[in-house]
């Protein structure tokens, strides 16, 4: 759905394109890091006990499982389950 004006779009791409290309990818890394705060708060307070492991599962599994067919996602979940992530 996309209940934006398409002058407000284009004003908004607009004022992307004013900031350096250093400013965009700082901002892109940031919603990065806030949407996986996001989901790191939503599976602990539904498993306050998760362990890292388990984490990392939903982490991946929230922002990339569409990108891989199954066989592939149960690959990176097994590496993922032996695997650090800070």
């Amino acid at each position: 759905m996309n209940d934006t004006p398409p002058e407000v779009d284009r004003k908004y791409r607009e004022l992307l394109l004013e900031r350096s290309g250093e400013a965009r990818l700082k901002m892109g890394c940031s919603m990065h890091a806030t949407a996986q705060a996001l989901v790191r708060a939503s599976v602990l307070a539904r498993h306050p006990t998760a362990s890292a492991a388990a984490l990392r599962r939903e982490l991946f599994l929230r922002f990339y499982a569409r990108d891989y067919d199954a066989e592939a996602r149960e690959r990176i979940l097994a590496r993922l389950e032996g695997s650090r992530v800070g």
